[in-house]
This record gives C-alpha cells, sequence and structure tokens, in this order.
C-alpha cells in the first residue's frame, strides 16, 4: 500500500511557495505522492485558486522521489495538444513520476457553465470516451490522425517523450457505475468516489471481469488524512488517498505530513 496527500491549491496553498514546501515535506516524512485538485473556479466565497499543472512543474524541480498528478483533470475543458504537452513536460521534469488523473470534470462552482464548456453529462462522457485513446497515443509519442465529433487532430505527434513510455492514466469513477469503471480497466487505474463495502466489490468485480485479474493496476482509494484505508479494502487497493477539504489549516496540514504515512 501506497500512500498520497491530496490537497486543493486553494487559500493558502495557492502560495506556490508553500505548496512547494509542502511537497518537500511530504517527500522527506516518507509519503509517496502529492496529488493535487485541478479546478478553474471555486464556489461562494470566493477563494484564491493556483493552478495545478504549473505548481506540479515547480514541485517535479523541487523533488526527487514522490509520484505528482492531478486528481483529476477534466478533458471536456482541455485541448488534447495542450493537456499532451504539459503532462509530457511535466512527466519529464519530474523524470517520470507523474500520474494523470483523468474525469468528466464537475460543475460545482460554475466552471463548465460560466466558461461556456459542456454541462451535459451525457455529452461529457461521449467526449472522454473519444478523448481517452487520442490522449495515450499522445503521450506515448505516436503519430496520431484522429477525426471525430469533438476532437481533431491530423497527423500531429508531441515530445518530449516520456521517460516512462507513457505515464500511467487514472479514471475518477463511481465505484458502482460499471461503464467508467470498464473505461478505467482499460488504462492503469481508478479513483473511485462514492465508495462502500458494496460499491466497492462491485468495481472490483467489473474490473476483473473486463481486464482478466488486478495485475499492473491501481486501485487508489480516499481516506480522511491518516486513516488507513477500510478493511473491505484489503488486498485489492493499491494506494491510499489522504483527502484534505478544499481549505486547510495549514498547522493541522504540516503536523499529519509530519508524522507521515499510516503504518
Amino acid at each position: 500500500m501506497r500512500h498520497a496527500v491530496f490537497v486543493a491549491p486553494f487559500g493558502p496553498l495557492a502560495d506556490p511557495h508553500r505548496l512547494i514546501d509542502l511537497a518537500v515535506a511530504v517527500e522527506a516524512s516518507g509519503w509517496d505522492a502529492l496529488f493535487l485538485w485541478d479546478h478553474v473556479l471555486r464556489r461562494d466565497p470566493a477563494v484564491d485558486v493556483a493552478d495545478p499543472w504549473v505548481l506540479m512543474g515547480a514541485v517535479a524541480a523541487a523533488t526527487d522521489r514522490i509520484r505528482i498528478g492531478p486528481m483529476v483533470t477534466p478533458i471536456v475543458r482541455r485541448r488534447l495538444v495542450k493537456l499532451a504537452r504539459e503532462a509530457l513536460t511535466v512527466d519529464a521534469l519530474s523524470r517520470g513520476r507523474l500520474t494523470l488523473g483523468l474525469g468528466l470534470g464537475v460543475d460545482t462552482s460554475g466552471e463548465l457553465s460560466k466558461l461556456g464548456d459542456p454541462v451535459d453529462p451525457v455529452e461529457r462522457g461521449r467526449m472522454l470516451d473519444e478523448g481517452v485513446p487520442v490522449l495515450p497515443a499522445l503521450l506515448a509519442g505516436e503519430h496520431v490522425e484522429h477525426r471525430g465529433s469533438h476532437y481533431t487532430v491530423d497527423d500531429v505527434r508531441v515530445g518530449p517523450p516520456s521517460p516512462q513510455g507513457r505515464p500511467p492514466l487514472w479514471f475518477a469513477a463511481r465505484a458502482d457505475a460499471r461503464r467508467p469503471v470498464r473505461r478505467a480497466a482499460a488504462y492503469d487505474g481508478v479513483f473511485p468516489i462514492e465508495m462502500d463495502a458494496q460499491r466497492y466489490d462491485t468495481l472490483v468485480e467489473t474490473i476483473v471481469s473486463t481486464r482478466g485479474d488486478l495485475a499492473g493496476f491501481d486501485i487508489a482509494v480516499r481516506v480522511d488524512p491518516g486513516e488507513s484505508p477500510p478493511a473491505y479494502t484489503d488486498g485489492t487497493a493499491t494506494w491510499a488517498v489522504h483527502a484534505w477539504p478544499e481549505i486547510v489549516d495549514p498547522d493541522v496540514l504540516d503536523a499529519v505530513v509530519a508524522a507521515g504515512p499510516p503504518t
């Protein structure tokens, strides 16, 4: 079991220097990853929001061991080539430590509707389904030809090459949502939400029926800071993602990080 610190670059952590100090402490205290929320707006009362991709580049330069990643980036509000360029640059800067989390996104604070992006979940699901096969090909350095309903990529190849061949792709999915879980099972990992024992059993069953087994596949379960995953995930979950609220008390965060991950 590996352990990640999962925070939002909002409020106090929108200060890039504060976030870099946190990343250094995460690595020094024996944690395995620092993951960041990827949002552009937050609900009232308005709070400062830093760009996670710029921050991940800074964290990559300031650390040597921990994995880095967004949990999760919505394809629906990104150009595929821009996302691929950013991901490959962070991956190269970190020497192969990027884990790329992807999902549908949410409109909680109007970050889709207020900026003209699609809100309908069916349309967003179709965009994700279309974009997902294209993005890994770009990340793998292939020449990509694609013309679809939402995306056009006409004989494009991007670099620098990934030190990992391709960064691993994790997908957010409700634990009992079979189609999104099958989408995740086709790649490298799942970040389940709305999880309980019954839903988790359904998630594992769906992954195994899609892949054949769990070999080489990550299940990253969300836990309260400093806690261990629930017993029903024993033997199947590979990551505990210690999820902090969107606005943190920096002193409490520092204390939990300094104590290191649960043993």
